[in-house]
């Protein structure tokens, strides 16, 4: 579907007609991309990181929060639990910590792919010569999320880093023929409509084979915590025009949605996403990777995460998907 940029803004700021916006997303994602719902098992395995953003719970200043690694044999055991519960992505996730080197991923990389399954790090910022080993042992996505594209924003919310990095990065997991996976914060302080507007613009520009979007939440330990957190009904409308402008992409419903409305990944998955990551990282940890505050399911066993999940998509008549949940937008890039 081509939308003009002016159109996205109309859209963004006319909420007389959210409803049919929502069907229609899920049309094409029914279209595109069919009912089944990709489940990626995700796991949390350092909240360490030297980045000071300003609206994470893990940021470098927080000098509040419990601290942890695990090893690379903890994780590749983490992973092997989630193979064995059926998962067929993993998602390595952490905060940007120093501790793992190039050859320390590798090692892990090493170790997932042995268990017959698709991986996806989201990791940070790394040099070309990074993310091409990383590739070279098996990594099939790299999630990186943007956040902003507004430049004084994204300045503003990230001390000490810079965009240009940032979009550079991107550039370098597409040219080396990773599933690109990108995303943004909805409610920033500070972010306007048009901005988000060119955030969705951007998505289609790079040709992302993934996005995520979430709801800004302040995190009490953050120079943002009096902030007011993000919209969800906003957050769901910027998501559902990424499905019609990248109608067979890859769009998670994310665990922030439900942070804000108890039913916020179902409605998220009836409003055009079609990708679900529940947590198989330990419940000691997860309490600890906390990048917002009262996340769901932190106390939870993984059988019982990935349980309830499936009852809940099966109980809106959408099935879980058996493969490797390979982006289809992908096979076009190719």
């Amino acid at each position: 579907m081509r939308l003009t940029r002016e159109n996205i803004i109309e859209i963004l700021k006319d909420n007389s007609k959210n409803d049919r916006l929502f069907l229609l997303a899920d049309k094409v994602r029914h279209d595109s991309v069919g009912d089944a719902v990709h489940l990626r098992g995700l796991i949390e395995f350092s909240n360490i990181c030297k980045r000071q953003c300003k609206y994470c719970g893990l940021r470098s200043e927080n000098s509040d929060i419990d601290r942890y690694r695990l090893s690379p044999s903890d994780i590749i055991k983490y992973a092997d639990n989630a193979a064995k519960m059926g998962y067929k992505t993993i998602v390595l996730q952490s905060g940007e910590d120093e501790y793992y080197s190039s050859d320390k991923i590798c090692e892990i990389i090493r170790g997932i792919k042995k268990l017959d399954v698709a991986l996806t790090l989201s990791i940070g910022e790394k040099s070309f010569d990074e993310y091409k080993a990383f590739k070279k042992e098996g990594a099939d996505r790299y999630l990186i999320r943007i956040e902003t594209t507004d430049r004084e924003l994204y300045k503003l919310m990230h001390p000490n880093m810079d965009i240009d990095n940032r979009f550079r990065c991107l550039e370098d997991i597409k040219t080396l023929g990773y599933e690109v996976g990108t995303g943004c914060l909805v409610g920033l302080p500070n972010q306007t409509i048009e901005s988000l507007a060119d955030d969705i613009l951007y998505f289609k520009n790079i040709e992302a084979d993934m996005v995520g979007i979430g709801p800004f939440i302040p995190h009490p330990q953050t120079p943002l915590k009096d902030c007011s957190h993000g919209n969800f009904e906003l957050s769901l409308k910027v998501m559902a025009l990424t499905r019609l402008l990248l109608p067979d992409i890859n769009i998670p419903a994310t665990t922030a949605m439900e942070t804000l409305n108890p039913n916020g990944r179902i409605l998220a998955l009836q409003s055009g996403a079609n990708v679900v990551m529940p947590n198989v990282t330990a419940p000691e940890y997860r309490a600890k990777y906390e990048i917002y505050p009262n996340k769901i399911c932190i106390t939870e066993n993984p059988e019982k995460c990935r349980n309830c999940i499936g009852s809940k998509i099966m109980s809106i008549g959408r099935t879980i998907s058996s493969d490797y949940g390979k982006s289809k937008h992908f096979k076009i890039n190719s």
